[in-house]
């Protein structure tokens, strides 16, 4: 039997705000207001705990911005923020369930 991951309440937000589509960090940072020393070191623990999984975007050479890093969830992650929604039922009210890509070429 898998055993059940601990998450903090911060860990559990941003797993709900990956699982809402909000697929990189400063999209994260954005939705819940927590501040970028908070996100990333989450995202790298998530990552590490393979609940969530990562991938940094191929673009142009001419854009005008650096390449973001995409997150999403693995199996497992979507099974534990499953746990966690059960756990925390406010969670889904805090970041909602999805929304529609505000931006074009935002990968699934």
């Amino acid at each position: 039997m898998r055993e059940t991951v601990k998450l903090s309440h911060t860990s559990a937000l941003i797993l709900q705000s990956i699982g809402a589509a909000h697929p990189y960090g400063f999209d994260v940072m954005e939705v819940t207001g927590l501040p970028s020393g908070t996100v990333y070191p989450a995202l790298r623990r998530l990552e590490r705990d393979q609940l969530i999984v990562s991938r940094w975007e191929d673009l142009p050479a001419s854009r005008q911005r650096p390449a973001r890093r995409y997150y999403k969830l693995t199996p497992a992650g979507t099974v534990t923020l499953r746990e966690v929604q059960r756990r925390y039922p406010l969670l889904r009210h805090l970041v909602g369930q999805s929304r529609p890509a505000r931006r074009k070429g935002v990968p699934a």
